[in-house]
């Protein structure tokens, strides 16, 4: 009976570091799982939802490399587009900071903050552990130096360009992100051979300027995608981007034409504030 006994217990612990190898899922498998969970919750607006189809957040977020244990600020998030899907993704194991500019006789950044706040306010269960803070956007500071993993920022840095907070901006990224962190951006993209004068006040840059923004800042680009691109964008409307949906600032007028077109044609980049270089040691210069 001991050896019928002992027979089962040998054959099958071999099995058992063979097994213990196999993880359950990769972290981008998990990261992926849970950004689909994200994107189809219920709480996120029917109308926001719908404008998946342009702005592809899933595969933007995967790009940018967003996890859910992470430190991440958005920079001026608007409404809450996608507050809705970063706040309850780091909710559990991570830490959202939406950054909006403090109000000036309060117009719309008023608006955006108390809409994000009530937005945050009304569920707790995936909004409790997200933070709101102001900075000014002429001395703009969003953390303590060093101290978060990821700074992401969509269709915004145009404004800045037409405010001239651009530089300040950027560099304030640089400042509150630790090195080897990732600076995110999307924006309404301008033709390759446009200047930036050409452009200034309708929403598009051109890439080499945000590019070179985030350069003189400190950043490195690390990558750039065409997820947001759109073929069908000629970029020369009327009112410029606000032409197109979800603006559609023409009202009426040649509606059905721009919402073919769909929203704008949009740079994906993405950039690395560097590690700190290594000690040259004694004697060195």
């Amino acid at each position: 009976m001991a050896m019928a006994q002992a027979t089962p217990a040998a054959s099958a612990e071999p099995d058992q570091p063979t097994n213990a190898l196999v993880p359950p899922t990769s972290a981008s498998d998990f990261t992926a799982s849970q950004l689909d969970d994200v994107l189809a919750g219920n709480w996120r607006l029917p109308a926001n939802s719908a404008r998946d189809v342009y702005r592809h957040p899933k595969a933007t977020l995967q790009f940018f490399g967003v996890r859910p244990d992470q430190t991440i600020v958005e920079i001026t998030p608007g409404g809450g587009w996608y507050s809705e899907i970063l706040a309850p993704l780091l909710n559990d194991n991570g830490h959202y900071v939406a950054a909006v500019a403090a109000p000036k006789n309060g117009d719309e950044a008023r608006r955006d903050d108390s809409t994000l706040q009530r937005k945050f306010a009304a569920d707790p269960a995936h909004y409790g552990h997200a933070q709101i803070v102001q900075f000014d956007p002429h001395a703009p500071v969003f953390g303590a130096p060093g101290s978060v993993d990821m700074v992401l920022t969509f269709r915004n840095v145009h404004n800045w360009v037409m405010a001239d907070t651009a530089p300040a901006m950027f560099k304030a990224f640089f400042a509150v992100l630790r090195p080897g962190g990732v600076l995110g951006v999307v924006d309404h993209r301008a033709a390759d051979d446009t200047t930036l004068a050409a452009t200034k006040g309708s929403g598009y840059l051109p890439t080499s300027y945000v590019m070179k923004l985030a350069t003189d800042a400190g950043f490195v680009l690390d990558g750039s995608s065409e997820i947001n691109a759109n073929p069908k964008d000629t970029r020369d409307h009327p009112k410029g981007v606000w032409t197109l949906p979800p603006t559609l600032s023409l009202g009426d007028k040649d509606r059905a034409k721009y919402l073919a077109i769909g929203e704008s044609d949009r740079m994906t980049l993405r950039f690395v504030k560097p590690a700190a270089p290594a000690s040259m040691g004694d004697g060195g210069h």
